[in-house]
């Protein structure tokens, strides 16, 4: 293989630029060919192909965000646009290509690998963690202690004037942001979509305490059925009106700011395994560390289905909430 690009795509997530910068040293340290592809997809369509060296990934480790920038792509979602990428991939005389993404970012790889004679191969990029194949994204390390950090500081205020902060973090689908940061801050309540029926177990546990003045705090998934933080709010001061509530969305925050050395070295570690796995001939596969070793999960399997929560995480919380 002597030809490779990489892109990024879909929501931003800390640790993507640690990621590629390993993609692109490993690469060129192999005597590889890199194309960076900026705005992902949409910059496929538009041939927005830059060549990269190890001098165009020095001093990025540390950045939140991506360097060559992200998009959601609507043509890209149409015979013609994917047709219109093919033929940029073959004009840049692409070979394999390293998507670092979540779950939209594989099922359009695996797409593209069906019509052009190119291996794809991801990196799982997205603060979620909910994809199969990994003990975590890249990301989620950083976003849930960008959470705890937040909420400590909310805690504070919380306990001074006795109130109870309902926080709502981000998770449509997937809770383990609002669970992880929720165990980490001691959240007294944890509202996340795997869970039904979480509210009202949530104000039953309010009104064994309801005659206790101090400050809560409850952590909402955005995605729980609940409906978020603020209708949260609204059924706890229909029930308990002696409560004084407060309602704090932490929203795009949660996505920014420098990667923790832990999702550094995890997003080295798939960049570096990613090329690799281009060269030994894999494709159509994620990259991902389970157990501390890589594993190379499909991407039929990394992309259908949801990582849910740990029973035994769910139980502990129950204890560790009174």
């Amino acid at each position: 293989m002597k030809t490779i690009a990489v892109y990024t795509s879909g929501g931003d997530s800390p640790g993507m630029n640690a990621c590629l910068r390993a993609v692109v040293r490993t690469a060129v340290n192999s005597g590889i060919t890199v194309y960076g592809i900026r705005y992902g997809y949409e910059g496929m369509i538009e041939g927005d192909f830059i060549k990269m060296d190890a001098r165009s990934v020095a001093n990025i480790i540390h950045r939140g965000g991506t360097i060559l920038k992200t998009a959601r792509s609507k043509r890209f979602l149409t015979a013609e646009g994917m047709q219109q990428a093919k033929l940029q991939i073959e004009k840049f005389g692409i070979e394999g290509a390293v998507a670092i993404g979540g779950d939209g970012t594989f099922r359009g790889a695996l797409a593209l690998s069906k019509i052009c004679n190119v291996h794809m191969v991801g990196c799982p990029g997205t603060i979620d963690n909910d994809l199969v194949g990994t003990d975590f994204t890249i990301g989620y390390d950083t976003a849930i202690n960008t959470v705890v950090e937040a909420v400590d500081k909310i805690r504070d205020t919380a306990e001074s004037h006795n109130r109870v902060f309902i926080v709502e973090v981000m998770g449509r689908d997937a809770g383990l942001i609002a669970l992880y940061s929720g165990i980490g801050s001691g959240a007294e309540g944890i509202l996340i979509p795997e869970t039904k029926n979480d509210l009202e177990v949530l104000l039953n546990r309010l009104g064994e305490h309801q005659r206790e003045k101090h400050s809560k705090i409850i952590i909402v998934a955005e995605g729980d059925e609940a409906g978020g933080a603020f209708k949260v709010q609204t059924a706890i001061n229909e029930k308990y009106p002696q409560f004084e509530t407060r309602v704090s969305i932490l929203g795009h925050i949660q996505r920014g700011g420098s990667p923790s050395c832990m999702e550094r070295v995890n997003a080295s570690r798939m960049g570096y395994a990613a090329v690799d796995a281009l060269q030994t001939g894999k494709k159509s596969v994620m990259i991902g560390i389970v157990n501390r070793k890589i594993l190379y999960t499909p991407f039929t399997d990394a992309v259908k289905h949801l990582v849910g929560p740990d029973p035994s995480l769910l139980k502990m919380v129950d204890v560790l909430a009174r």
